[in-house]
């Protein structure tokens, strides 16, 4: 995931957070332990987005792809924007002790310090958001899936209602669930669900080869993109 924004008080703060936790993430099958905020990618998020830096990090995604979809080796990164926010991030997780950063009164101190300085940026830099899911299948099938919209506010309220209208039209079963879950979002509500979801997109693709979502891919000749 990428968002190209420094974040509300919620967002900067559960960030915060989250780099007193170290990352879970699964390779064939076992369960690894990983520093936050390591292992530094540059992904290509495609169109209204490029290429960014992402990095490590403890979603609860993770743990559920893992456990109900059975998928052996997963990880989730993040990252946002401009660069330096991800350089003070990281230097936070090198300099400041895990227990301060799992302290949410100390955290919370610390973004309202940082909070005038956020609300400064994000009026230059915007709030566009964008997810990337690479699936590698084990017989060498490679696709990509992209959701980017150019404002986080407005894709968060779209998503959350087409959540609701997929509760109230029954295609759930009652109680708290990860969409991926037996009782969450029925296989065949999925798509509709998605439909509704990605209204305002300024990007979004499923199922794709990885040349048909990167930004500006270039034709070798008989239909070959690199």
């Amino acid at each position: 995931m990428f968002k190209l924004k420094s974040g509300t008080l919620t967002s900067v703060s559960t960030s915060f957070l989250l780099l007193g936790e170290e990352v879970v993430a699964f390779n064939k099958g076992e369960k690894i332990k990983l520093r936050p905020y390591s292992g530094m990618l540059k992904i290509d998020f495609g169109k209204g987005i490029g290429k960014k830096d992402v990095y490590l990090l403890n979603l609860p995604e993770v743990r559920s792809t893992h456990e109900i979809l059975g998928v052996p080796t997963v990880s989730a990164r993040f990252g946002t924007a401009p660069f330096f926010w991800n350089w003070a991030m990281e230097a936070m997780t090198a300099l400041l002790p895990a227990e301060l950063l799992r302290d949410r009164s100390k955290v919370q101190q610390m973004v309202k310090m940082f909070d005038p300085v956020v609300r400064a940026v994000d009026e230059i830099a915007g709030e566009r958001v964008s997810m990337r899911v690479d699936l590698d299948c084990s017989g060498g099938r490679n696709t990509v899936s992209v959701f980017s919209h150019k404002k986080l506010s407005v894709s968060v309220g779209t998503a959350t209602t087409a959540f609701v209208l997929a509760v109230l039209e029954g295609s759930t079963k009652p109680g708290v669930w990860f969409p991926e879950e037996a009782g969450g979002i029925a296989i065949e509500a999925r798509e509709v669900l998605l439909k509704r979801a990605a209204q305002g997109t300024i990007n979004f693709v499923t199922n794709k080869p990885a040349w048909m979502v990167e930004t500006n891919p270039k034709e070798l000749g008989l239909g070959i993109y690199v």
